[in-house]
């Protein structure tokens, strides 16, 4: 796994060993001697892990840290502390400045080497979250950064699994007021519990009898459901094995007995607002894409989702030999509506419209806006009688009760024309459905309004 590291030392030996041991394990290395240039670096946008020294002239480690992480385009970057300090307080104060870990020297390379990895790992999913909301066009990547911690506002949901109950008793009291933890005393129903308790974090611990914990670990990262939630291994004094390994299969953290609760709380405040930040931006993915293929008007789907979408209907159908109808409906002189009530009152319609076109579909039809007030819907599985029978519907339904227009509230007679065609199994094409239902639909408006007409060929 390659990714690029930034080194920062103001001790050039110091940076020279690191980049060595770094660069033997085919990392990209980087090096800055003072917290300018590491903060200049960052801003580049090439950095993915950054390794820094606390104990700095001019601009210590710590603040570097809380101005890498204040700013929205270097926020996302994972921050290694490496320093001779080796008190818990430092360590505290360097989680609390937005430092991802808190490595102390002399550094131990396979713990170096795994930590620097792991955090590779998760910047690369970040960094593809990041891509994706932005190629979706959400700007509002900024502000999920920049927006101030939402943990003081919504405790962590953490999930505990730990056999021993002093042990476990013990850590619930560490979190008292700062989490909502569940406990899981057997292993096996914890994989279950994590999988369906939605949680933010997963403490496990490594005192198991007859279990070994990373195996609950490597269960936990291979669900889908817990793949992505922050897994921290509560280990003893002499585990360093143990710890290498689960580094290894994606844990992202651990804590040494005796557990401290300062440093307990500073490690899962940071897991907890990493794992926030990219739910949220997986959301505004999510969202994103929502709003790519929906008309924001009538909440239908929108003619870009429907071009993407009806290939694979028509296809699907074809192979499985199986009806497919078409409607293409159209509200009958909207313009009279706009110009008598405005945009707002044509609006209105519209979505009145669409409200009623969705209760006289199925969930499995695909009912879109085509443009302006012409809409389409794909009816799988139905045939070209059937579909006749749901355009007159649609078109009673339209016709029969008044829409309320405007303030005060008008009652306004609306009516729809529909074309109807259905699949042709020999040569057909989406091109020639579509055309046969808009002929019907011309021959409809042609023929008075407010009525349907079928286009078999």
């Amino acid at each position: 796994m390659t990714a690029r590291i930034l080194v920062v030392d103001d001790i050039p030996a110091n940076a020279k060993l690191l980049e060595a041991r770094l660069t033997a394990e085919y990392f990209e290395v980087s090096t800055a001697f003072n917290g300018l240039e590491a903060i200049a670096a960052c801003e580049g946008g090439k950095i993915d892990v950054v390794l820094l020294d606390v104990m700095m002239p001019s601009m210590d480690g710590f603040e570097v840290c809380r101005r890498l992480k204040a700013d929205p385009a270097t926020a996302h970057i994972p921050v290694v502390m490496v320093t001779a300090l080796d008190h818990i307080s430092d360590r505290v104060r360097g989680l609390d400045a937005g430092a991802d870990d808190f490595l102390t020297k002399p550094v131990n390379d396979l713990q170096l080497m795994t930590r620097v990895k792991s955090l590779v790992r998760l910047k690369v999913l970040t960094d593809e979250l990041r891509l994706r909301a932005a190629t979706t066009h959400n700007i509002g990547v900024a502000d999920l950064l920049s927006r101030p911690d939402t943990l003081q506002e919504k405790l962590p949901h953490v999930l505990l699994v730990d056999e021993q109950t002093s042990s476990a008793a013990h850590i619930c009291a560490l979190l008292d007021g700062a989490a909502e933890v569940d406990l899981a005393m057997d292993p096996q129903s914890g994989v279950f519990q994590a999988a369906e308790g939605g949680y933010e974090c997963i403490l496990v611990s490594t005192n198991f009898t007859d279990f070994d914990p990373l195996r609950l670990c490597s269960q936990l990262r291979s669900l889908d459901r817990t793949r992505s939630v922050p897994i921290v291994l509560l280990v003893g004094p002499r585990d360093d094995e143990r710890i290498i390994r689960g580094l290894e299969l994606g844990i992202n953290d651990y804590l040494v007995r005796p557990l401290d609760r300062q440093e307990l709380l500073a490690r899962l405040r940071t897991q907890v607002r990493r794992k926030r930040y990219n739910d949220e931006l997986r959301q505004s993915v999510s969202q994103s894409i929502e709003m790519a293929v929906t008309d924001g008007l009538t909440g239908l789907h929108n003619r870009r989702y429907l071009d993407g979408h009806m290939p694979r209907l028509f296809e699907r159908a074809v192979a499985r030999r199986r009806p497919l109808s078409v409607l293409i409906a159209d509200l009958d002189r909207f313009k009279q509506i706009n110009d008598s009530f405005g945009h707002d009152g044509g609006d209105e319609v519209l979505r009145e419209f669409a409200r009623r076109l969705r209760k006289s579909v199925r969930g499995i039809d695909l009912a879109c806006r085509f443009g302006g007030e012409e809409f389409v819907i794909v009816m799988p599985d139905t045939d070209g009688a059937s579909a006749e029978i749901v355009a007159e519907r649609i078109r009673r339904e339209v016709a029969n009760v008044p829409f309320a227009v405007g303030e005060p509230r008008a009652q306004v007679a609306v009516t729809v024309s529909v074309g109807v065609s259905s699949l042709m199994f020999d040569g057909d094409s989406v091109a020639q459905l579509m055309k046969r239902a808009d002929i019907g639909l011309y021959e409809a408006k042609k023929g008075g309004r407010n009525r349907v007409v079928a286009r078999a060929a």
